[in-house]
């Protein structure tokens, strides 16, 4: 597993789960890895059904807000939850994914500019989690003028 601790690179994702994303976690690194992109892994590194998903979830927060990351991967049973987390630090756009139409992936990347993917472990198969991730990775922000002023406002929060 690649560590990427310094600086910004395009390819690098900071991913990190609780207990309940962290099989589905150690795949999606896997898969990250052979598609390409450099992982920064901020935790859980061992399964502990008691850990919170906070701890992990803010580490991968601030990588993408600081830049040592350009986007974050977050994991845990419905993804809710550790979306409202990283959603707590300026200029994160989370969305979430635990299964249903595709669009929806799409639409974060394009309309909001999403820069963490939250997916639900409990909802979801390796297969389609793999499939969620190359899609939003792959989708462009659309830098339409209105999409943009509204991003614009929400950093203002």
């Amino acid at each position: 597993m690649s560590l990427r601790l310094g600086s910004m690179c395009k390819n690098t994702i900071a991913i990190g789960s609780d207990h309940a994303g962290f099989e589905l976690k150690k795949k999606l690194i896997d898969f990250l890895e052979k598609s390409g992109y450099e992982v920064c892994d901020k935790g859980a590194y061992s399964f502990e059904e008691q850990d919170d998903y906070p701890d992990f979830i803010k580490l991968v927060a601030i990588a993408v807000e600081n830049g040592s990351a350009n986007k974050g991967i977050v994991l845990g049973g419905s993804g809710q939850g550790e979306a409202i987390m990283a959603n707590r630090t300026k200029g994160v756009r989370a969305c979430v994914y635990y299964g249903g139409q595709e669009e929806i992936i799409s639409l974060s990347r394009r309309h909001n500019n999403a820069n963490i993917l939250s997916l639900g472990a409990r909802f979801i198969s390796s297969d389609e989690a793999k499939k969620a991730t190359r899609l939003w990775l792959e989708t462009e922000f659309s830098e339409d003028e209105r999409h943009s002023r509204r991003i614009d406002k929400l950093d203002k929060k």
